[in-house]
């Protein structure tokens, strides 16, 4: 047989971030996948295949394709939840082995910020519907009954997880762009206000505006590109549940699956990665993620991050923008963790003092949708 194709992030781009009253989501999205476009050296004639999730419309990727004039030969509206994007790189990669694309753009954009959407019911669904008549608050409740039942079962403390907000906001004093900037103490997390018990405030993801896009093309048009390209090397996606009812243990995720699946199709090991970028809609799915992943076992997720293990300067750097604690996070995050990882293996930030992790080639990049219901994960190096 003859060899595939490889594929790699070739551009990648945020919107603007924050509070975004003058754009709308597509706006958002044509503006972030103009620049990673740009960054790319590309122009939107050579995007064959289109992919976004959550833009609201019907039919999303018809939407945005009629709106940045695009008529791609390759669609996917693929909506998982916040590890739609990671998804979405694994199925970009499928098309570009296949032959079936070459170049294509993967693009989120969100106002629930400006809108004041987020929290906003919904109407309930399958076993949800025996959820939200108990005021069950989405998505906090179903991350705080996680929450509950881990810390019951491994005696797991609010101080442990109050651990992986200081060490995301210790990453966002070196961002520029992060929304809180200011440093924070476990003594900080634990006095700001109770959400949804045993979860405080501080152990939340922001809410905000704002937009990203990423580029990935096939390795006959990287002599192309005006960047390095980050290369994908493995991937794997799965779904436990959909209403946090049935999820079959509160206290493990989709990753114990999709973690081992995608290092073994990259060929490397947990030993090999050199930073991380996984999902921290809370503090909680950080620690379930760790564990699941497999990078300690049950329950040591608390002492694994402890003493700034991932923070900068610490042994195995994570989120280094500051993630959806610290950073930003539009409702569905995953497209931000695969943009700050293809940065750092490109050595963007070699010129800002302390946010480039040293020698950075390899990262695994970890999406988690919906109530820990989704998990996608994705294996890039720099070369």
């Amino acid at each position: 047989m003859s060899p595939r194709r490889r594929a790699a992030i070739v551009g990648v781009a945020e919107s603007d971030l924050g509070k975004t009253p003058h754009l709308t989501v597509l706006s958002q999205q044509a503006q972030a996948s103009k620049a990673a476009l740009a960054e790319a050296g590309l122009t939107p004639d050579d995007v064959d295949g289109l992919f976004t999730a959550g833009n609201w419309s019907w039919a999303p990727a018809l939407t945005l394709a009629e709106y940045l004039g695009m008529q791609p030969d390759h669609l996917d509206g693929t909506n998982i939840g916040g590890s739609s994007f990671e998804a979405h790189v694994g199925h970009a990669t499928a098309a570009i082995e296949a032959g079936l694309i070459d170049v294509a753009l993967i693009t989120y954009g969100s106002t629930q910020r400006s809108d004041r959407t987020r929290g906003r019911p919904r109407p309930a669904t399958l076993t949800e519907q025996y959820e939200q008549p108990f005021g069950l608050p989405q998505p906090v409740g179903a991350y705080a009954l996680a929450a509950a039942r881990y810390m019951h079962e491994y005696g797991v403390t609010s101080e442990e997880l109050a651990e992986v907000a200081v060490s995301a906001r210790r990453w966002a004093v070196l961002n520029p762009r992060a929304y809180y900037r200011d440093p924070i103490t476990v003594a900080d997390v634990l006095a700001s206000p109770l959400i949804a018990e045993p979860l405080h405030k501080l152990d939340c993801c922001l809410v905000t505006d704002g937009g990203g896009a990423v580029v990935v093309a096939a390795e006959d048009r990287w002599q192309d590109v005006a960047t390095r390209p980050v290369v994908v090397r493995g991937h794997a996606e799965t779904t436990t549940h959909s209403s946090i009812s049935r999820m079959p243990d509160l206290t493990v995720t989709g990753a114990a699956r999709t973690g081992p699946l995608a290092l073994e199709r990259a060929g490397v090991t947990h030993a090999d990665v050199d930073l991380l970028a996984v999902y921290d809609s809370f503090t909680i799915t950080v620690l379930l993620t760790l564990e699941s992943l497999g990078f300690c076992k049950p329950g040591e997720g608390g002492r694994f991050v402890a003493d700034g293990r991932t923070a900068p300067g610490g042994e195995l750097p994570m989120n280094t923008n500051g993630g959806g604690l610290s950073y930003t996070h539009p409702g569905m995050y995953g497209i931000f963790l695969l943009i700050e990882a293809t940065r750092q293996l490109r050595h963007d930030y070699r010129d800002q003092l302390g946010r480039q992790v040293d020698g950075a080639e390899l990262a695994l990049v970890h999406g988690t949708g919906g109530v820990l219901s989704s998990t996608s994960t994705v294996v890039l190096s720099g070369s």
